[in-house]
Protein backbone atom coordinates (compact mmCIF):
# COMPACT_ATOMS: atom_id res chain seq x y z
CA UNK A 1 0.00 0.00 0.00
CA UNK A 2 2.94 2.28 0.38
CA UNK A 3 4.25 2.25 -2.48
CA UNK A 4 0.94 3.25 -4.18
CA UNK A 5 0.82 6.37 -1.85
CA UNK A 6 4.43 7.09 -2.36
CA UNK A 7 4.22 6.84 -6.42
CA UNK A 8 1.00 8.98 -6.22
CA UNK A 9 3.19 12.04 -3.94
CA UNK A 10 5.54 11.52 -6.77
CA UNK A 11 2.87 11.90 -9.20
CA UNK A 12 1.45 14.88 -8.04
CA UNK A 13 4.35 16.55 -6.99
CA UNK A 14 5.92 15.77 -10.62
CA UNK A 15 2.76 17.37 -11.69
CA UNK A 16 2.75 20.43 -9.45
CA UNK A 17 6.40 20.92 -10.39
CA UNK A 18 5.54 20.99 -14.19
CA UNK A 19 2.46 23.48 -13.52
CA UNK A 20 4.69 25.79 -11.54
CA UNK A 21 7.41 25.95 -14.34
CA UNK A 22 4.66 26.55 -17.01
CA UNK A 23 3.19 29.64 -14.98
CA UNK A 24 6.95 31.07 -14.31
CA UNK A 25 7.82 30.80 -17.79
CA UNK A 26 4.74 32.58 -19.48
CA UNK A 27 4.90 35.31 -16.24
CA UNK A 28 0.99 33.97 -15.45
CA UNK A 29 1.04 34.49 -11.85
CA UNK A 30 1.55 38.26 -12.09
CA UNK A 31 3.67 39.07 -9.14
CA UNK A 32 4.73 42.26 -9.41
CA UNK A 33 8.20 43.45 -9.28
CA UNK A 34 8.98 39.94 -10.10
CA UNK A 35 10.09 38.35 -13.60
CA UNK A 36 9.20 34.67 -12.71
CA UNK A 37 10.86 33.41 -16.37
CA UNK A 38 14.14 33.54 -14.68
CA UNK A 39 12.52 30.72 -11.89
CA UNK A 40 13.17 27.29 -12.37
CA UNK A 41 11.62 24.99 -10.02
CA UNK A 42 13.85 22.09 -9.18
CA UNK A 43 11.77 20.13 -7.02
CA UNK A 44 8.23 19.83 -5.28
CA UNK A 45 7.84 17.84 -2.47
CA UNK A 46 4.23 16.84 -1.50
CA UNK A 47 3.28 16.33 2.49
CA UNK A 48 1.70 13.37 3.63
CA UNK A 49 -1.95 14.25 3.02
CA UNK A 50 -1.30 15.91 -0.52
CA UNK A 51 -2.54 19.31 1.02
CA UNK A 52 0.98 21.71 0.89
CA UNK A 53 3.76 21.43 -1.74
CA UNK A 54 7.21 22.57 -0.83
CA UNK A 55 8.74 24.08 -4.33
CA UNK A 56 12.22 24.12 -4.28
CA UNK A 57 13.63 27.33 -6.70
CA UNK A 58 16.33 28.84 -7.91
CA UNK A 59 16.52 31.93 -9.94
CA UNK A 60 18.28 32.10 -12.93
CA UNK A 61 22.37 32.40 -11.86
CA UNK A 62 21.41 32.07 -8.33
CA UNK A 63 21.99 35.18 -7.54
CA UNK A 64 19.28 36.91 -4.84
CA UNK A 65 17.89 33.56 -3.94
CA UNK A 66 16.49 34.36 -0.47
CA UNK A 67 14.94 37.53 -2.09
CA UNK A 68 13.11 35.92 -4.52
CA UNK A 69 11.79 33.25 -2.51
CA UNK A 70 10.32 35.84 0.20
CA UNK A 71 9.11 37.18 -2.90
CA UNK A 72 6.76 34.14 -4.10
CA UNK A 73 5.91 33.40 -0.25
CA UNK A 74 4.51 36.68 -0.24
CA UNK A 75 2.29 36.27 -3.41
CA UNK A 76 2.27 32.74 -3.15
CA UNK A 77 -1.67 33.36 -3.31
CA UNK A 78 -1.12 34.87 -6.90
CA UNK A 79 0.61 31.86 -7.95
CA UNK A 80 -2.15 29.24 -6.24
CA UNK A 81 -4.55 31.07 -8.35
CA UNK A 82 -2.84 30.42 -11.33
CA UNK A 83 -2.16 26.56 -10.44
CA UNK A 84 -5.88 26.24 -9.82
CA UNK A 85 -6.90 26.75 -12.96
CA UNK A 86 -4.43 24.40 -14.67
CA UNK A 87 -4.82 21.23 -11.66
CA UNK A 88 -7.66 19.44 -11.61
CA UNK A 89 -7.20 17.89 -8.20
CA UNK A 90 -9.40 17.15 -5.11
CA UNK A 91 -7.22 19.67 -3.54
CA UNK A 92 -4.98 22.29 -4.59
CA UNK A 93 -1.97 22.16 -2.23
CA UNK A 94 -0.70 25.29 -0.15
CA UNK A 95 2.34 26.37 -1.79
CA UNK A 96 5.64 26.98 0.32
CA UNK A 97 8.79 28.15 -1.65
CA UNK A 98 12.36 27.27 -0.61
CA UNK A 99 15.42 28.57 -1.36
CA UNK A 100 17.48 25.56 -3.69
CA UNK A 101 21.30 24.73 -2.08
CA UNK A 102 22.29 21.97 -4.37
CA UNK A 103 22.82 25.07 -6.82
CA UNK A 104 25.73 26.21 -4.39
CA UNK A 105 26.60 22.85 -3.59
CA UNK A 106 27.45 21.78 -7.01
CA UNK A 107 29.11 24.92 -7.80
CA UNK A 108 31.26 24.54 -4.62
CA UNK A 109 32.49 20.70 -5.72
CA UNK A 110 33.20 22.30 -9.49
CA UNK A 111 35.53 24.71 -7.87
CA UNK A 112 37.12 22.59 -5.65
CA UNK A 113 37.73 20.27 -8.79
CA UNK A 114 38.90 23.10 -10.87
CA UNK A 115 41.50 23.81 -8.25
CA UNK A 116 42.87 20.40 -7.71
CA UNK A 117 43.40 19.95 -11.39
CA UNK A 118 45.63 23.66 -11.21
CA UNK A 119 47.02 21.97 -8.57
CA UNK A 120 48.30 18.64 -10.37
CA UNK A 121 49.90 20.63 -12.94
Amino acid sequence: MTGHLNHRHLRVGELVKQNLGQIFIKNEAKIPSLNTKLITVTEVKMSSDLRSARAYVIPLGGKETKKIVNVLTEFSYLVRKALSKKLDIKFLPKLYFVEDKSFDYAERIEKLIKENKRNEI
